[in-house]
C-alpha cells in the first residue's frame, strides 16, 4: 500500500510542477486568485481553472503525505522478530558432546624443580 502512495506522490509532485509552470505569470501577489469571474474557460481564461486545478493537486499532495507518514509510523513499530516462529519441542541446532570427547587440551611441560 505504501508503495502505491509513494508512487502516487510522485506523479503529484510532477502534476503540481508542470500545472504551476503552465500559469501566466503576474505580479499581482495573492489577489490574482481572489475573483468572481473565475469559471472555466470564463474572462479571465484558464487562469481561474488552473489556480483551481493547482489547489485540488496540492490539497491531494498533502493528504497523501499525511497518509504516508502515518503507514510509516505503523510500520516502523512492527518488527521482523514479531513474525518469528520460535517451536517448542525442537532439537537443538548444535549437538551436545560429552566433555570426554573433546580434543585434548596440549599438556603442560613438566616444570623441572632439581637446581644443579
Amino acid at each position: 500500500m505504501s508503495g502505491v502512495l509513494l508512487v502516487l506522490q510522485f506523479v503529484f509532485a510532477i502534476l503540481i510542477t508542470i500545472v504551476v509552470m503552465m500559469q501566466k505569470s503576474s505580479s499581482m501577489g495573492l489577489g490574482a486568485y481572489s475573483g468572481s469571474n473565475e469559471s472555466l474557460f470564463g474572462a479571465k481564461g484558464p487562469a481561474g481553472f488552473l489556480a483551481k486545478l493547482t489547489f485540488g493537486l496540492g490539497l491531494l499532495f498533502v493528504l497523501n503525505t499525511i497518509a504516508l507518514g502515518y503507514l510509516y509510523v505503523q510500520d516502523a513499530k512492527r518488527s521482523i522478530i514479531d513474525g518469528v516462529e520460535i517451536p517448542t519441542n525442537s532439537v537443538p541446532a548444535v549437538p551436545i558432546v560429552p566433555s570426554s570427547q573433546l580434543e585434548p587440551q596440549a599438556p603442560i611441560a613438566p616444570v623441572n624443580t632439581e637446581s644443579k
